[in-house]
Order: structure tokens, then C-alpha cells, then sequence
């Protein structure tokens, strides 16, 4: 077996293990920023693609990081792939599971990736203000509103009827809770992770710290894009495949980006 072999199957196999890290790969450098990206994206496609996929993009490491024998976090220079991946993948992916009428501004943020990827910093208020409403949409379409309503329901359910409620007393009742507490807790959900997330990221963003981003549960953003696009509903725009356009859209960024060898 070839050392390029050995190293591909050992990259698949941390790829598959919930508790690999970039540090303990045999195979091409694979800075730390991208590693949780690559991970989830992994878990995320279907089993029939996902270790086409992850071939390819172990292909790209190495064309992009060299062919390192050992990965190493402190590999590469800056969030450029990133930048270039939330610009032009993610935020039109997530831009699709708004509702009509429901205005985001993602335009500030688009902007502020594309400034980033030509060398123009920006400060982290600025970075704050566009990433906020943007997560906090994110985490509210994300937010698994059925699961939540249907529990809320059948406990506001169940009480009615202790108390002496008819059925359809009772379930009138649920159906007003569970309404009640999935806004609330929705509302709570989103806030929360927009608050957090949003001083993380314009934190590492305007720093162009990789070990920051890093830092944020990258992973973690991946999932909640796919689970808003999931449950914006089989008519809306993000419901074809979401996983599959992140990937995709991961390894073209990867392509764009020139080589660090060459720099």
C-alpha cells in the first residue's frame, strides 16, 4: 500500500470517528478551522457519497497544504477558505429558508466575507452587527419546532384531562400551550445562540484567528444550516439536499483558493 493510500484511509477513518481531531491524521496537513467543518459536512451527506466525497477533499488538502506525513493545526495562514465558503454557499443556502415576508439583511454580512477574502479587515463591532441577525434567524429556523410542539401538546394535553377537561377541552388547550411554548422557547433558543455565537465569530473573524473559529463549534453551524433547510418546509428552495450543496460548495472554495505553497 501506498504511503498516499495510507494516508487516504487514515483520513477516512478519523473522518468517521466522533472524536478525531485534525492533530491525529496521517495524511496531509489539515489546519484546525477546517477540520470540525469537515467532520460534520462528512456526517451530514449520505453513506453512499460521503467517502467519495471526503477523497476529494483530502485530495485538495494535499494539493493545498502539501504532503505532509502528519496534520498540524498551526498549518496554513488565515480563514480565507472560510470566508470564501460562508459567501458564496452557506448564507445564499441559509438566505433560502426565509419565509416571503420575512426580511434578514444578509447583505452586510456577504460584504464583510467578501472584504475578507481580498485582505480588508474589518473591526469586530462591524462583524457583530451583520453576523447577528443573520444567527438568529439561523437558530430560529433550525430550532426543531415540531419535536418541541408535540411534546408541549401532549403534557398540556394530559394535565387538561386530570383536571377534569373533555378530550376536546383538552386538546384545545394543548394545541394554545404548545403555541405559547414553542414561540417562547424558540424566540429563547435563537437569541441565545446569536448572542454567543455573534461575539465569537466577529471575535475571530476580525482577528483572522483560525484557532478561534475554530473555537466557535464550527461542526455545530453546519447542522443547524442543515436543519433549517430541512424544515423550511419541501417547497422552499433549501430543501434540495442541503448537505450536499455545503459539501460541494466547501471543496470549491478549497479549488478557489490559490495554494499556500505557492504563496
Amino acid at each position: 500500500m501506498t504511503s498516499t493510500t495510507d494516508g487516504a484511509a487514515g483520513f477516512l477513518a478519523a473522518l468517521r470517528s466522533p472524536d478525531a481531531e485534525a492533530r491525529s491524521v496521517s495524511g496531509p496537513a489539515s489546519p484546525v478551522e477546517l477540520w470540525p467543518v469537515a467532520t460534520a459536512l462528512h456526517d451530514e451527506l449520505p453513506a453512499d457519497v460521503r467517502d467519495g466525497w471526503a477523497l476529494r477533499l483530502y485530495a485538495l488538502l494535499q494539493e493545498r497544504y502539501g504532503e505532509d506525513a502528519v496534520t498540524d493545526p498551526s498549518v496554513g495562514s488565515g480563514l480565507s477558505v472560510v470566508h470564501v465558503w460562508h459567501r458564496h454557499t452557506v448564507l445564499p443556502l441559509v438566505a433560502e429558508t426565509v419565509p416571503g415576508a420575512e426580511a434578514v439583511p444578509f447583505s452586510p454580512l456577504a460584504r464583510l466575507h467578501t472584504g475578507a477574502t481580498a485582505e480588508r479587515p474589518a473591526a469586530p463591532d462591524a462583524w457583530r452587527t451583520a453576523l447577528y441577525p443573520v444567527l438568529l434567524h439561523l437558530h430560529a429556523a433550525a430550532y426543531d419546532r415540531t419535536t418541541a410542539y408535540a411534546e408541549a401538546h401532549a403534557g398540556a394535553r394530559g394535565y387538561a384531562l386530570s383536571q377534569g377537561r373533555s378530550p376536546a377541552e383538552a386538546d384545545a388547550y394543548g394545541h394554545e400551550y404548545a403555541e405559547l411554548s414553542c414561540t417562547a422557547n424558540a424566540r429563547a433558543f435563537a437569541e441565545a445562540h446569536a448572542l454567543a455565537l455573534s461575539d465569537a465569530l466577529a471575535l475571530a473573524y476580525a482577528a483572522d484567528d483560525r484557532g478561534a473559529y475554530a473555537d466557535t463549534f464550527p461542526g455545530s453551524h453546519v447542522r443547524a444550516v442543515v436543519r433549517a433547510c430541512e424544515q423550511a418546509g419541501p417547497d422552499a428552495p433549501a430543501a434540495g439536499n442541503p448537505a450536499a450543496r455545503l459539501s460541494k460548495g466547501f471543496l470549491t472554495a478549497l479549488i478557489g483558493a490559490r495554494p499556500l505553497r505557492s504563496r
